[in-house]
């Protein structure tokens, strides 16, 4: 048994007219969509099954690009399968041109949802491979917007992996469960990216023996592994470097599966020859700014002084970071700064010293029981 699919993650879906003009915007808003039809192309010439997408599917909920790509993956050969991201829905009513939160599914009917009211799903992407989509993107009773699974989804995904099921189980989920940098749970900046009831998540998958979980959300290429779980993060299409991914699932023996991961990148489009290079540079311009915010929190703290002289030659860690397989020349530091980024290079768990973040082979076992 084989089983191939794309993965697009983040790919902000931008429609002209739905593009902000009053200000600088954070990311390549305008490739968008030339960069969505090239790699969905890219994808289905290399051959696959089906597209997943986890996430962030458009800018900021906007009604005219939620049609534009409801629309479009109707067209594809293949099934797709999407989840909602933060930006997907930010807003618990509609209002200003956006969806609200229960007409999500309703656009997605075709890629997942079928007629469920619900904001998670489980389908089969064979007879012996099953995808669990999972919802983080929720409010609260204010209307604040929440990364985390609610308890009533938490007990259905209880239930359902209680279910004996002789294959293998995917998650795919927004918001990340394994840390990505060192020490992310410890930092503000990298909280918000993880999923904030994730050590349930966790231990729900690890009884359940579901090894593989697709996330998407901090835009960079990663695959994190902690206590039999690999957290497979994809960078966001729309922003430097460009990524996006085929697994190719092979079923071998005694319950196990290899998984083939291959990273591709869109260096170059019709309007921007120079695709690559220009993206870097306009993360490398806004890098100074997050990287001196980051400075002045926890777990370092610095004054603004401080951060803000050290935050220019560090900000061309981003780039590299968000590129996977890490490996950056530090600027002369503080020893405390110096050990804390110098742990940013990418070094493979022990128990799979081959891994790596964009190019990899591993196995996972499907985790079936009879309990």
């Amino acid at each position: 048994m084989v089983l191939r699919l794309g993965i697009i993650s983040d790919p902000h879906i931008a429609l002209p007219e739905t593009i902000p003009t009053d200000h600088l915007p954070l990311f390549l808003y305008t490739i968008s969509i030339p960069a969505f039809e090239a790699a969905v192309t890219d994808l289905l010439e290399r051959g696959i099954d089906a597209l997943l997408l986890p996430g962030d599917l458009t800018r900021d909920g906007e009604v005219a690009n939620h049609q534009w790509l409801q629309a479009y993956l109707r067209t594809l050969p293949i099934p797709a399968y999407v989840i909602p991201g933060n930006h997907d829905v930010p807003r618990p009513v509609a209002s200003a041109g956006r969806i609200g939160w229960a007409e999500f599914p309703q656009y997605y009917a075709h890629a997942g949802y079928g007629q469920r009211s619900t904001h998670y799903y489980v389908t089969h992407l064979s007879k012996n491979i099953q995808l669990v989509a999972l919802n983080s993107n929720q409010f609260s009773p204010i209307g604040q917007q929440l990364g985390e699974l609610d308890c009533q989804q938490l007990q259905w995904l209880q239930e359902l992996l209680a279910q004996p099921f002789a294959g293998l189980r995917l998650v795919m989920v927004h918001h990340n469960l394994l840390e990505h940098w060192p020490q992310q749970s410890q930092s503000p900046m990298g909280q918000r990216y993880l999923l904030k009831n994730r050590l349930a998540l966790h231990t729900l998958l690890q009884r359940a023996g579901v090894s593989l979980v697709l996330t998407g959300h901090l835009h960079i290429q990663d695959i994190a592994y902690a206590d039999g779980v690999f957290d497979l993060t994809t960078g966001a299409l729309v922003s430097y470097p460009h990524p996006y991914r085929r697994l190719t699932l092979t079923e071998t023996e005694h319950g196990q599966w290899q998984v083939q991961v291959e990273s591709f990148c869109i260096e170059s489009l019709a309007a921007y020859p120079n695709l690559a290079a220009q993206s870097r540079e306009w993360m490398l311009q806004r890098g100074a700014g997050f990287m001196a915010r980051f400075l002045m929190l926890p777990p370092f703290n610095l004054p603004e002084g401080q951060a803000t002289a050290l935050a220019k030659p560090l900000s061309t860690l981003w780039p590299d970071i968000a590129k996977g397989d890490t490996q950056v020349t530090l600027p002369p530091l503080p020893p405390p700064l110096d050990a804390y980024f110098g742990q940013f290079n990418h070094c493979p768990p022990p128990s799979f010293p081959q891994l790596s973040d964009n190019n990899t082979t591993f196995v996972v076992s499907s985790g079936y029981s009879t309990r």
